[in-house]
């Protein structure tokens, strides 16, 4: 990949990102969670059912939230078999508490598929194969947060301040999924030109309000500890796990702008849902924090390893 192809994927990326964490330390410290509402309640799912419109749909769809799973099993498998078996090696970079161990565990197995994965995504992958990014986040990674992601966190945390199966009603809620339904109804319905183009320009924008958002998320961050558990995890969440999984989906024959679709979401750096259910179940914030800011840095350095690993596969180079 090109200097110049790079550039127009981090030129956004990071223009954006940083213009967030700009706004968040000038803004009003309430200002992230007024952004983040009105994109999970307007912004994502209008931008949802604009990219799924005309989207490529196929009965191969499946495989993208069966490798999410997956992908989240194995990295907390590994996660869990290093602070079983290898205690004495954890030991040394820090005394395991439960509420430590549960954090190390999420941030090995959830990643942020949603507001940063999308954007990723849009500027890597044909807009025609979108729904395989969709289909990943929204029946894999975001079940696995708020299903298994809620089981591990009340098994490790200290208190709870969540009711048993209100992880069900937040899925259930969640208006992303309600609109992936409509824009699957309505992928094909004829619009106007001027509603249609529209429609697209305010789903771009939305997407550049996404990266805000995570900038501004990322200027609240003021407490780093645990660095060389948190490297750790992200190892396991954005080197290894992507790595074992995607070659073993070029090995089966998986190949494309699907298979760029799926490899770019196994290698997104920990959610920052993982922060929410810490919150809620008393786990390790400390560490929680620190491998969400160590994640993001990560990925402006592992996202050329994953297109030059495409590239040594024989997949197609990212839309111009």
């Amino acid at each position: 990949m090109t200097l110049a192809s790079l550039l127009t994927i981090y030129v956004p990326l990071l223009g954006w990102t940083f213009c967030g964490w700009v706004l968040g330390r000038l803004l009003p410290a309430t200002m992230p969670a007024y952004l983040g509402k009105f994109l999970f309640w307007v912004g994502v799912p209008i931008s949802i059912v604009a990219f799924l419109r005309h989207a490529h749909l196929s009965a191969s769809l499946w495989l993208a939230p069966a490798v999410s799973w997956v992908a989240m099993l194995l990295g907390v498998g590994i996660a869990w078999w290093l602070s079983q078996t290898q205690g004495k090696l954890l030991a040394r970079l820090l005394p395991l508490s439960q509420p430590t161990r549960g954090s190390f565990l999420l941030a090995s197995m959830l990643g942020n598929t949603g507001y940063i994965g999308y954007p990723v995504a849009l500027a890597l992958v044909e807009p025609r194969d979108f729904a395989w990014t969709l289909l990943y986040d929204l029946l894999g990674s975001t079940p696995g947060a708020y299903g298994l992601g809620v089981a591990i966190a009340a098994r490790f945390g200290e208190a709870s301040h969540l009711k048993h199966g209100q992880s069900l009603q937040v899925m259930l809620k969640n208006p992303a999924l309600w609109s992936f339904g409509i824009g699957l109804v309505c992928r094909d319905r004829p619009l106007p030109l001027l509603l249609e183009t529209g429609l697209r320009s305010v789903a771009w924008v939305i997407v550049a309000l996404s990266l805000v958002l995570i900038g501004m998320r990322l200027s609240q961050l003021s407490s780093l500890a645990n660095l060389k558990l948190a490297a750790l995890s992200i190892a396991i969440k954005m080197l290894l796990v992507p790595l074992l999984l995607g070659l073993g989906l070029w090995a089966v024959g998986i190949t494309g702008s699907a298979y760029r679709a799926i490899l770019l979401q196994m290698a997104m750096p920990p959610a920052f849902a993982t922060l929410v259910i810490a919150e809620a179940y008393d786990l390790d914030q400390e560490l929680t924090v620190t491998t969400l800011l160590l994640g993001c840095l990560s990925l402006v350095l592992l996202l050329p390893l994953w297109l030059w690993l495409c590239g040594a596969l024989g997949m197609p180079s990212p839309p111009s």
